[in-house]
């Protein structure tokens, strides 16, 4: 008997973008400022992560819900990169996010547009889609924001059938969304904020690896399996069933070929495919916090969805220091 094909990913992005990236030497704030660059991508955090997985080679599919209007941005990367697209159109267009990475310091500031308003229908069209395509043991993300009119009851219906399907649930998400997402009830694999975003959900700093791993078992407790908090410069931290550790960053460079800045724009979501991608090949949570290191460096000095190549990621997961947070 032949082995089963492995079930693919289910990326889940409510509200879709398309990220315009200005590039500029310094951000010079109430000045005229010009652009050495600009580019506009298909993008959402759950988009993004599609992007990564495809790129690896992981199967994924991606859900979600796209404006008409301007639709074909997605379906040319879709296209590209053997993304299965069952994405809800909705009237209207996808809203755009710009952001804006300073040479000089590498930061990127976020200027994020309204989208807009999603019809009941296609929420509930949305909803049946992932009831008859998620299975047990499935891994699947809910990822970025949310749009307006689906902000009162936020995650929870998608989680909640999620769990019903006994999917593997990763989420992605930060403020009033991921608040009310713990709140709901729902088991979670997987949640990855970074440290400005579990101090906020937490209301108190957390400057230290104690201060970490006290949040993470508060979260643990709340029905949080595993735990990943992106540290930036300082790596990133992991708290799971297995063990805490704490990741080192690797030193990186922009590609000489790229032209780019290096900024941090889609590291995040490169991260959280890396965790994916080692998880549904069934490795362990330790190599999975290398491999979304690998992925995330992978991405610097990439722009929007230009690829990350296989043999790079691998190179660099081999080069991941982890030590064990007592």
């Amino acid at each position: 008997m032949k082995n089963a094909m492995p079930l693919p990913i289910l990326t889940i992005t409510p509200h879709p973008a398309i990220d315009e990236t200005v590039s500029l030497p310094s951000l010079r704030p109430g000045a005229v400022n010009v652009a050495t660059q600009a580019r506009r991508n298909a993008g959402g955090k759950g988009i993004n992560v599609a992007s990564c997985l495809a790129d690896w080679g992981a199967p994924v599919v991606a859900l979600g819900l796209l404006g008409q209007d301007n639709a074909a941005a997605f379906e040319a990367l879709f296209a590209r990169k053997g993304i299965a697209d069952a994405c809800q159109r909705v009237p209207g267009s996808t809203r755009t996010n710009i952001k804006i990475v300073a040479a000089d310091t590498g930061d990127t500031t976020d200027i994020n547009l309204p989208g807009p308003a999603v019809p009941a229908a296609a929420w509930q069209a949305l909803l049946q889609d992932v009831r008859q395509r998620a299975q047990p043991g499935q891994w699947a993300l809910a990822a970025g924001s949310l749009p307006p009119g689906l902000q009162t009851e936020g995650y929870a219906p998608l989680l909640k059938l999620l769990h019903e399907r006994g999917a593997r649930i990763a989420l992605d998400t930060s403020g009033a969304a991921l608040k009310q997402a713990l709140a709901c009830g729902v088991p979670l694999a997987l949640i990855k904020p970074n440290r400005h975003e579990l101090e906020t959900l937490l209301g108190r700093p957390l400057p230290t690896g104690a201060d970490l791993r006290e949040a993470a078992r508060g979260l643990h407790a709340q029905g949080v399996e595993t735990v990943v908090v992106s540290l930036g410069a300082q790596g990133a931290f992991m708290s799971s069933p297995e063990g805490a550790w704490l990741a080192a960053p690797l030193p990186v460079q922009p590609r000489p070929d790229s032209g780019q800045v290096l900024s941090t724009v889609g590291a995040g979501d490169a991260q959280v495919a890396g965790l994916l991608a080692a998880r549904h090949a069934g490795l362990g949570w330790q190599e999975a916090l290398r491999y979304g290191v690998a992925f995330a460096t992978a991405k610097l000095g990439l722009a929007g969805a230009d690829s990350m190549e296989r043999q790079t990621i691998s190179a660099l997961e081999n080069k991941v220091e982890i030590s064990e947070m007592i």
